[in-house]
């Protein structure tokens, strides 16, 4: 039996479908590489987008925005001596519990146990954040009360940075002051040496590492006696008995 030996149009016919096939698999390849190239680049510009939301910020006039209708509530808080920055504590210490009744407030940083003045207080995770994170920088500024006779020349290493067993310090401002008249007693008082004199130092620092400043005058050679932090950025203690709080009129120093 012989075969049939295909007309010159059937050929015709099949290389066209191989060819339009072979067109249409390249089709098919290009829009598979569009459509994935589509879905990376929503994904990156999800992601760029949950980064962006995850680092806190301000808006133009310096608001935090909110992610909920809640309102944004600051404090300033004069934190006495010995007081811990939380709310509970096991070993039944002195804490904020005893000074603030206000639900779902948080420490905006922290303040050691041994010292006192300003700490800021907030129910919004973001400006807490915000003001804590030492990428942010916001000065805050001491009053500190030294043992000895503070030289210029500590004051002087003091601005440009000190060597810690962590690095070196940023500079700093620093500057030598008369003991302020306006100044609540410590209670207890501190420990007084009579043939040791004491003098006073105003420090301004952008850091905020473990009992820095404690450390920064220690390095060169003048203990610290007493503490107190008057200042985180443009909020002051100014007027607060130890203690006592207030509303900050603005969210950001």
């Amino acid at each position: 039996m012989s075969r049939k030996t295909p007309s010159r149009q059937q050929s015709r016919t099949k290389k066209n479908s191989r060819r339009g096939g072979g067109a249409q698999t390249k089709n098919n390849k290009k829009l598979g590489k569009q459509t994935r190239s589509k879905h990376s680049a929503v994904k990156q510009s999800r992601t760029a987008s949950t980064k962006k939301h995850s680092i806190p910020g301000a808006g133009a006039n310096g608001e935090v925005e909110q992610t909920d209708d809640k309102p944004t509530l600051v404090l300033l808080f004069n934190k006495p001596f010995q007081v811990l920055c939380q709310f509970t504590d096991q070993e039944n210490r002195d804490t904020l519990a005893n000074y603030i009744d206000i639900p779902e407030l948080y420490a905006a940083g922290r303040l050691d146990r041994d010292s006192e003045g300003l700490l800021l207080l907030t129910n919004n995770g973001m400006l807490q954040h915000r003001i804590s994170h030492p990428n942010f920088k916001l000065p805050k500024t001491y009053l500190v009360q030294l043992e000895g006779d503070l030289s210029g020349k500590a004051i002087k290493q003091l601005c440009e940075g000190v060597k810690l067993n962590d690095g070196m310090t940023a500079p700093a401002e620093a500057t030598r002051i008369d003991e302020p008249d306006w100044l609540w007693p410590r209670n207890p008082p501190i420990r007084f040496r009579k043939d040791i004199p004491t003098s006073w130092l105003k420090l301004t620092i952008t850091e905020g590492r473990n009992r820095q400043v404690r450390r920064m005058t220690a390095a060169v050679g003048y203990p610290t006696l007493r503490l107190i932090r008057t200042h985180i950025g443009a909020h002051a203690i100014n007027g607060l008995a130890p203690g006592k709080y207030r509303e900050a009129s603005s969210s950001l120093g």
